[in-house]
């Protein structure tokens, strides 16, 4: 039978639950309409501060503490009864040791802009469940002591000696997601928090910025590690830069192969996915006279339906696919100097996901030596609601003119989960087969 406890009281879990190795913090509440409620948890060292930004887990970074503590993305499991609007599975013989600590906090989103806070949130509580029998071990349920707040922690478990406790906290906090990330130890940048408040001098005139393809492909790398930017859409996506780079929430950089992230669902639907390629037109210099071709890349994508059926989607062969109608792929355009600011973009039919089951993304050098560290190419994820999600083509190869940039795999027909891959080989084929698609390949043209 589950334990009630109250604001400030601390409850034992492991030592009085010894085979206890994993858990479920399940969280819900009840909000109107207009208020929308995020949920996020930090990673504390013995100091109560996080020690890298990687250790603030929410909808856009899932994982962290060595993949100990998981975020649940899509659908939430029903478990003793009732589903929680956020769920986090806890590894508790996975946490590194130097973790004393994992605080569980909601924040109203936005809240000092739209003049929103707790008071409007009714019902709200956290429960701890063993999910290898689903009982439910613990909840406190936070009442309506709020009126203010537009942050609150809710409760942490903390390590004492050898053994795991939950103390029910419910400390609330003027300023949102920024105000948590201040007081545990993550720089914020405090006009991304509130509009700024008009002034009766003239505004400066802004800073030119440089043109759009060269911001997009070659962002200046700060000395030092910049402050956390929270000015960004409501969404729910993962991966965070490392230490050393911002969290920007607008955007979502996979920095590494093997990085991965699941795309936001919104409504029931994921509705359209963008995928924007772009790259610098550098004009290589052949001959007596300077004169020469700009690169030429194209965006394409290798597919397989549900139904078995598989193919390509690309430029070369006239392929451009249908978004209507199988694949539910298709390509807009192709560029063939990398100075059309749109570049080049193929869409995926996110409402046809139970028709998809993967879809490779690629890019190849159609005319032009392949040298893809001058073609710095780039590829941006846009998905509705959600943060970009951008893929850098950084590892380069020579010699070899085609690179498989990015996995997309349905996760359970609500979802798609993104993986980086950015390897590169000579052709079509030698992609086909390490990827195991099995398609007969041809030689074609534009």
């Amino acid at each position: 039978m589950a334990i009630t406890i109250v604001k400030g009281q601390k409850a034992d879990l492991t030592k009085t639950n010894p085979s206890l190795v994993q858990v479920l913090i399940g969280m819900g509440w009840r909000n109107a309409d207009s208020v929308e409620v995020d949920f996020s948890a930090f990673v504390l060292a013995g100091n109560g501060k996080v020690s890298r930004d990687e250790d603030l887990i929410f909808y856009g970074n899932p994982l962290g503490a060595n993949r100990s503590v998981s975020l649940l993305v899509g659908d939430k499991q029903h478990v003793a009864g009732q589903v929680d609007r956020e769920q986090v599975t806890v590894s508790l013989n996975s946490i590194p040791g130097e973790v004393a600590k994992i605080a569980f906090s909601l924040t109203v989103y936005e809240g000092e802009k739209r003049k929103q806070n707790f008071s409007q949130i009714e019902d709200a509580y956290i429960r701890i469940i063993d999910p290898s029998n689903g009982n439910e071990l613990l909840r406190y349920n936070l009442g309506k002591d709020f009126s203010v707040e537009t942050a609150v922690v809710v409760g942490e478990l903390y390590r004492y000696n050898s053994d795991w406790k939950f103390n029910a906290i419910g400390s609330g906090y003027a300023g949102g997601l920024g105000a948590l990330c201040s007081s545990f130890g993550i720089e914020v940048k405090e006009e991304a928090i509130k509009p700024p408040t008009p002034t009766p001098t003239p505004t400066p005139t802004p800073t030119p910025q440089p043109p759009a393809a060269p911001t997009v492909i070659q962002p200046d790398k700060p000395a030092n590690k910049p402050p956390l930017n929270l000015n960004r859409p409501k969404s729910e996506a993962t991966n965070v830069p490392p230490v050393g780079g911002s969290i920007n929430l607008n955007k979502i950089e996979l920095k590494k192969r093997g990085d991965s992230i699941n795309l936001q669902k919104n409504s029931g639907s994921l509705g359209e996915i963008l995928i924007n390629l772009n790259w610098d037109q550098k004009k290589k210099k052949t001959g007596w006279f300077g004169g020469g071709s700009n690169l030429d890349l194209d965006l394409a994508c290798l597919y397989e339906l549900k139904d078995g059926s598989k193919g390509v989607v690309q430029a070369l062969g006239n392929s451009f696919g249908s978004l209507n109608r199988p694949p539910f792929i298709a390509l807009d355009g192709d560029d063939r100097t990398g100075t059309v600011k749109t570049g080049e973009n193929l869409r995926i039919n996110g409402n046809m996901i139970k028709e998809l089951k993967r879809v490779l993304v690629f890019a190849f050098i159609y005319e032009g030596a392949a040298n893809w560290a001058e073609a710095n190419g780039v590829v941006t994820i846009k998905q509705s609601g959600g943060p970009d999600i951008e893929v850098r083509m950084d590892e380069h190869e020579k010699n070899k003119g085609m690179c498989a940039i990015a996995l997309f795999e349905n996760v359970q027909d609500q979802t798609f989960s993104v993986e980086k891959l950015v390897s590169y080989f000579a052709g079509h084929k030698n992609m086909d087969e390490a990827y195991r698609w099995g398609l007969k390949w041809v030689a074609g043209s534009k």
